[in-house]
């Protein structure tokens, strides 16, 4: 027992030996919880908890693999093989396959991912004859995602008064009856998508009593991770589990607590001593991530939410330089200036690319420092693009196997029927699928009785239907017999898409190819995983569950081992770290976003995402703003957020033209860095009112020194060297150049 707690400090300690009751871990950024975590799975390991008596809910497969393997290093590799941890949705997804005779579903049934779910609807606005541009299919995808958060089943929604007045008011009365047919074609299908999993999940244990209690006998003891971000019907599930034995451990940040657009509720958090009033709560305080400086001006701000669990987190790590704010004139200024913080600390300080993120508010800001980062030649990789499993080569691949194992599901059918083309044409698509809904079946059942379709068909388009019949039914009896790898190889070859695939010479054919491969990598590497942790019989139907199942932060972690720049959203770094952050765009209206106004609530969510993105940082935060930014189609003016006037002002350092309650001083994170050199004065030549030397400000560049102005081809030209941007030469009958001072 003792070399499991010997490297815990005290307070880390007593949450990993406390386990006689409810428990809450309120951990503090950097503060080690998923040591916390991992000492008290093996603690309960060698006090006589079998594995398969713990569940353990994690939000990414990645931390749960992880955590198996610390688990695995401490006891040894059956206790952590048989261990029930990963996210809600694999968990509950091995339970519903289990159990999904209860519910009138195939143990076969498959996932559909958020484009997946999204094309549906869309086919189901366009069935009902509806304008998609009202019924926008991501709004009502959203509707419907809440609605299933919340428990709320398309029956439930039809009748219920507020929520179809709502929609009524929103002006899309109909989203009751497009809920209603999408789950009757995703249940024709034999297919859920994400939040089917935790809504059958409760369905589950609620409607059969039996379950519940086999399952609560089972997990005799319950620990959740990242509490905070839990929603209704997670929160609801480790109730009913662990109400009766009382054996549960939460773990979490209040104060980290940002995703209330997915569903996530704090007060799932905040009011859990409510369900388990004898409940003990352990606070996790020592940062070992970040320096003093960085913590302390994080907890001045997060001070500043009234809903909160307080604890006084704290560094014992070096005090580290303060937050330094940097003013731009405009949002292109701003990239010349990130670009330029990353060039000057890699080279001062000896950094990596790799030791950079730049996290912003919204998506829409990469662009300006795309550009600005390419200009500098800085290799940069952006979090939040196309993941993997979504590129077109991969999920035409995919589909084939998912029809493989479910020949029912829809989306993954529609994808492929002519794909490489095979003459079955939208027409013929649309009529099977008509047929299917008509007769409250799946398009494949339609396929399988091509003569009874209801609907006339030529005898040409009944012959492609056969070929493709086929050629499903040939893969369906190979997989019984081949391994997963080998049924992969076999499908690109035999459906025709190597064809396609490997005989493409270009640029973008190579790279595709290359994805190929490594999806086939993916593959090998699963057998090979599953081999090594003891597993006996694994399928296709494994991986695609394994791959269905990867959350957003686990695609984030390809790549990482490259030395490039992370540029991402603030809500896609948190569980990162990084050496030095640098957070752009701390704007009002853009950060806190202008959706929060007048919602407390909503403020206090931004101020924790603020928070987050602060302690990101181990050594160095940079925060800059915009006086400019070009949204909307124009370019407005902008103000710094009042977030920063939250931040005790001895821990950050303002522009001195920056009005806060801190005095004014000049920033000087590199005071060794030389003056840009001035041109002599002599060589002043006056024109149109502008001289070498004037200080200028330009639109775009920002605040400069003009250095020479010259004619050429009967155009007058100066060359201005910008603070930011460097040295440019404009043209002066469209530079727009305003002088602020004379030379």
């Amino acid at each position: 027992m003792e070399n499991i707690i010997r490297e815990l400090n005290e307070s880390q300690k007593e949450a990993v030996l406390y386990n006689d009751g409810p428990s809450l871990v309120v951990a503090g950024a950097g503060s080690g919880k998923t040591r916390v975590l991992t000492c008290k799975i093996a603690y309960l390991l060698k006090s006589g908890y079998q594995p398969h008596t713990i569940l353990a809910l994690t939000f990414t497969n990645k931390a749960a693999r992880e955590m198996k393997q610390r688990i695995a290093a401490i006891t040894d590799d059956y206790m952590a093989r048989y261990l029930w941890m990963g996210t809600f949705h694999s968990i509950f997804y091995n339970i519903l396959r289990r159990e999904s005779q209860h519910i009138g579903y195939s143990s076969d049934f498959t996932i559909y991912d958020a484009s997946d779910s999204k094309s549906l609807i869309k086919t189901i606005i366009k069935d009902m004859g509806l304008d998609e541009g009202a019924y926008k299919p991501g709004l009502v995808q959203n509707r419907i995602s809440n609605a299933k958060n919340c428990l709320i089943t398309s029956n439930v929604y039809a009748t219920n008064k507020n929520l179809n007045e709502y929609d009524a008011k929103a002006k899309v009365p109909l989203i009751r009856d497009i809920y209603k047919k999408y789950q009757i074609r995703c249940y024709n299908a034999s297919v859920m998508d994400f939040d089917d999993l935790l809504l059958y999940a409760n369905i589950l244990l609620r409607d059969h009593p039996e379950i519940l209690e086999k399952y609560r006998n089972q997990f005799k003891f319950i620990l959740v991770d990242e509490y905070q971000d839990t929603n209704f019907a997670q929160h609801l599930i480790v109730r009913q589990l662990s109400e009766k034995h009382r054996h549960i451990c939460i773990v979490g940040d209040d104060a980290q607590s940002i995703y209330s657009f997915r569903g996530a509720n704090i007060d799932n958090m905040l009011r859990f001593k409510d369900n388990f009033p004898e409940c003990r709560i352990f606070k996790l305080e020592r940062n070992y991530r970040s320096t003093q400086n960085i913590v302390n001006a994080a907890n001045s701000l997060i001070k500043k939410n009234r809903e909160q669990m307080f604890k006084n987190v704290y560094s014992e790590k070096e005090w580290g330089n303060k937050i330094v704010v940097l003013a731009a004139y405009s949002d292109h200024e701003e990239g010349y200036i990130v670009s330029s913080q990353i060039l000057e600390m890699k080279m001062r300080q000896k950094y990596s690319y790799s030791d950079f993120a730049v996290l912003y508010r919204t998506n829409a800001q990469s662009r300006v420092l795309e550009e600005t980062m390419r200009k500098h030649q800085i290799p940069y990789r952006i979090y939040g693009s196309q993941s993997f499993y979504q590129r077109k080569e991969i999920k035409d691949i995919v589909a084939y196997l998912r029809v493989i194992i479910n020949p029912n599901d829809e989306e993954a059918l529609k994808r492929i029927i002519n794909y490489p083309i095979r003459g079955i044409g939208s027409t013929t698509i649309d009529r099977l699928q008509a047929a299917a809904v008509e007769k409250n079946t799946s398009m494949w059942n339609v396929i399988s009785q091509q003569e009874n379709t209801g609907t006339p068909m030529s005898k040409g388009t009944l012959a492609k239907l056969k070929a493709f019949y086929d050629i499903i039914t040939d893969f369906r009896s190979k997989n019984r017999e081949l391994s997963a790898p080998e049924m992969l190889e076999y499908v690109i070859k035999y459906s025709g898409l190597a064809d396609i695939l490997f005989t493409d010479t270009t640029a973008e054919g190579i790279s595709r190819q290359e994805n190929v491969k490594e999806l086939m990598n993916a593959m090998t590497e699963f057998v090979t995983l599953r081999r090594e942790e003891g597993a006996e019989n694994f399928s296709l139907t494994d991986f695609l569950v394994e791959i269905s199942l990867l959350t957003d932060q686990d695609e984030k972690n390809r790549d990482e081992k490259k030395d490039v720049v992370t540029m991402m959203t603030v809500h896609a770094a948190k569980g990162l770290e990084f050496e030095n952050v640098i957070i752009a765009g701390m704007e009002n209206d853009l950060f806190p976003s202008m959706m929060s106004q007048g919602d407390m609530r909503a403020v206090e969510e931004e101020r924790r995402l603020f928070y987050v993105a602060i302690t990101r940082a181990k050594q160095n935060c940079i925060i800059t703003y915009a006086k400019h930014r070009f949204r909307n189609g124009k370019t407005v003016t902008a103000s710094p957020s009042y977030f920063l006037k939250d931040i005790n002002e001895k821990y950050i350092d303002y522009p001195n033209n920056m009005e806060l309650p801190a005095q004014n001083r000049h920033i000087a994170l590199f005071p060794e860095m030389p003056k840009h050199v001035e041109m002599p004065k002599s060589s002043i030549t006056a024109t149109e009112g502008l001289s070498v030397g004037n200080t200028v400000r330009h639109d775009k560049f920002g605040e400069g020194k003009v250095l020479k102005i010259e004619m050429e081809s009967n155009d007058l030209k100066a060359t201005v060297e910008f603070k930011n941007a460097g040295r440019r030469t404009l043209l002066l009958k469209y530079a727009k150049l305003k002088v602020l001072k004379n030379g």
